[in-house]
């Protein structure tokens, strides 16, 4: 009889299994749930936990360690609080909550955990880091020099803004504080620098509307979309900032500049504060947690710019708050303008005089960008301030229909031909060049005594006069030298006849 080789070689296999030395003994710690709620969970029987370890339940929902106490822990949900229930088991990861980092996701459109959502396969990253780190610090740290550009004229005129500054964008709501934020993204076209756009809590409608205006204005392949919206789970807004910076971080270690907005963290805060009432930790002012002044300073603080030794990059960070009826003294507003560089205040009186960016050149402070401007666009924006608050000051005066003075009556006419010139529609950046043209013809009379339309088209044809032939701007910005009498008056000669070409302009002189 022939012997049987199935059977020989199942003998053979069992005997190598039984050869085979036993492996090693795995400790696997495993809690239950004995609470859930709409987005955490208390969970017992785990006594070993860290702060801010990530956790599997069963059903294959992930949480963050968020409190510790004897003998049980309360976690942060990061998913559906339906698929979590009493008695369900919990299991330890052994790592913090981290995220993909690096070039591949640029582009993309993930969630708070680095999950893609733009149904565009997998993240192309293989390296991960941790949503919470230490800010860099002194020695890793160099001042700002170098501009960062909006293309909007009230900001890199007036309010300018500096790589690695942390600018504040404040206001009511519907005041344009998001679209100032996109317009910023969408000038980085030429210049390099990356984009990371964290909404927190927005619509889905409105996020949409914002990516579809960074993939209109070509930018989408430059910016990583960070979203976490009304609909998600408060755990995710609660970290999305954070890892959003994790990302920004990876690529400024490698010297790239990033531009990261945080939109907005009035709701990261409200966030922070459902979770916190739900895991009964105490209240504070507005019911807001002791430790919500912390919780934004340690995620703004690491931004910066950077010396050699920590890369040579730099995150400029453009947090987005929003204020009731334009109350600048209200707890998480006064917190954030305590951390930031200073702020962008988007004025409502503005908005309703048609005044678009809605910049409120008296209320809005740069404490750093300043220092990072280039000399030409420096000498403007001093006589632009100026100009401006004389103008406010008697435009209220002017209504009563008061007998005014020549003197008075041309502060009244350049005011207002300076406030025509910093209108810009949404989603039209504009040059430095352009903007020192346009900016160098509204204090030197050649808009004034126009009206609103006949403005705005002779600030187009100077723009497209300018960039026929920009009168040398383009190298005395690059020198960081002050224009020159031949130069201001090439600008202003080219700016007559653009503006008498449009249908306006009295070419008068200052």
């Amino acid at each position: 009889m022939q012997p049987d080789p199935t059977a020989e070689g199942a003998l053979g296999l069992v005997g190598q299994l039984l050869d085979a030395p036993a492996p090693e003994p795995a400790l696997r710690e495993v809690g239950q749930v004995a609470e859930a709620g709409d987005g955490i969970a208390i969970v017992t029987g785990m006594s070993r936990a860290l702060a801010d370890e990530l956790v599997i339940f069963s059903g294959g929902v992930q949480g963050m360690v968020f409190d510790l106490e004897p003998g049980r822990f309360g976690t942060v949900l990061l998913g559906p609080p339906e698929a979590v229930l009493p008695g369900d088991e919990v299991r330890r990861t052994r790592r913090v909550v981290s995220v993909p980092v690096g070039a591949g996701l640029l582009g993309r459109v993930v969630d708070a955990l680095g999950r893609p959502l733009d149904g565009m396969g997998p993240v192309s990253c293989q390296l991960l880091r941790p949503v919470e780190a230490d800010a860099r610090g002194v020695l890793d740290r160099t001042p700002v020099r170098r501009p960062l550009a909006t293309g909007l004229k009230a900001v890199d005129a007036a309010i300018p803004i500096g790589l690695g500054q942390r600018e504040l964008i404040i206001g009511d709501r519907q005041t344009g504080k998001t679209s100032i934020a996109v317009d910023a993204i969408l000038n980085q076209m030429t210049t390099g620098v990356a984009c990371i756009y964290c909404a927190i809590g927005q619509r889905g409608d409105a996020v949409a509307k914002v990516l579809g205006a960074i993939r209109d204005g070509g930018m989408m392949e430059n910016t990583i979309a960070v979203i976490a919206g009304d609909g998600e789970a408060p755990g995710l807004a609660y970290i999305a900032p954070y890892a959003a910076m994790a990302m920004a971080e990876a690529l400024a270690d490698k010297g790239r500049d990033v531009l990261i907005v945080f939109d907005d963290l009035t709701h990261h805060a409200q966030s922070y504060r459902e979770l916190s009432l739900l895991l009964r930790r105490p209240p504070g002012r507005e019911a807001y947690p002791g430790d919500i002044f912390y919780v934004h300073a340690r995620l703004l603080e690491r931004a910066g710019q950077f010396a050699k030794s920590a890369g040579a990059g730099s995150i400029t960070a453009l947090p987005v708050v929003e204020t009731q009826s334009g109350n600048l003294s209200a707890y998480i507003p006064t917190n954030l303008i305590s951390i930031t560089d200073g702020q962008l205040y988007l004025s409502p009186r503005l908005v309703r005089k048609n005044q678009f960016p809605a910049v409120d050149l008296g209320l809005s402070v740069s404490r750093v960008g300043g220092k990072a401007q280039t000399r030409a666009m420096r000498d403007i924006a001093g006589n632009l301030r100026v100009t401006l608050s004389q103008f406010e000051e008697l435009e209220d005066f002017a209504r009563f229909g008061t007998r005014l003075d020549p003197a008075t009556r041309d502060r009244l006419t350049r005011g207002a031909a300076a406030r025509a010139a910093l209108r810009q529609p949404e989603r039209d950046p504009m040059p430095a060049v352009e903007q020192l043209a346009v900016l160098t013809c509204a204090m030197n009379g050649v808009l004034d005594g126009l009206d609103e339309g006949h403005a705005a088209a002779a600030i187009q044809a100077i723009r497209q006069a300018i960039r026929q032939d920009d009168a040398g701007l383009a190298d005395t910005l690059a020198a960081d030298a002050p224009m020159d009498e031949v130069q201001r008056d090439r600008v202003l000669d080219l700016g007559r006849k653009a503006a008498a070409s449009a249908g306006g302009g009295n070419g008068r002189d200052a």
